[in-house]
């Protein structure tokens, strides 16, 4: 798959922006994982998309260095003020819907990707971590930032804005092409 088509499905999925992903900007950091393991989100240690379960920092870096190209993709919302939650929640559902959409059609196409999104996967109402294998490996993704991502440096990298003014907010995520 080029670029250009890619981009094309990224527009038709509902995406705001997207821009080229350069695999040599990702890096991989222990600080961002310390973060995941303070578990203010809540999902640390309970999902397969979530670290420890989406593997170590070594494996997740040597996951994306299988990967040639990449694109990201961000869904931006609108809020009323900064403390719009309803909003923020919105946009968040929308995002997710926006990257499995993208994902299904992807998969049309080349099961050799590796989707990146915003949150832990949330396909199951109750994640089988640790004591089975996940149901829908194929299908679940975990965030980049479970992956040791400062998704602002990899927006900047890739020339694509990160902050759109207080009364937006904005989820990204990536898609990871051999």
């Amino acid at each position: 798959m080029d670029y250009k088509e890619i981009e094309e499905i990224a527009l038709e999925c509902g995406f705001t922006h997207c821009k080229p992903l350069d695999i040599s900007t990702i890096v991989c950091k222990k600080e961002v994982r310390d973060m995941c393991a303070a578990n203010s989100c809540g999902a640390y240690e309970t999902s397969w998309s979530c670290p420890p379960g989406c593997g170590t920092l070594e494996e997740c870096e040597k996951r994306i260095k299988e990967f040639k190209y990449g694109i990201l993709v961000q869904t931006v919302g609108d809020l009323e003020d900064a403390l719009d939650g309803e909003a923020m929640m919105e946009a968040a559902h929308r995002h997710t819907a926006n990257i499995d959409k993208m994902q299904d059609e992807i998969l049309k196409r080349t099961k050799d990707i590796l989707t990146l999104g915003a949150g832990c996967c949330k396909l199951c109402k109750k994640c089988t971590y640790p004591d089975e294998p996940c149901r829908f490996p194929e299908k679940m993704h975990s965030s980049m930032e479970s992956y040791g991502m400062v998704v602002l440096e990899v927006c900047k990298a890739n020339g694509l804005d990160y902050y759109y003014g207080s009364d937006h907010i904005a989820y990204t995520g990536c898609f990871l092409f051999k």
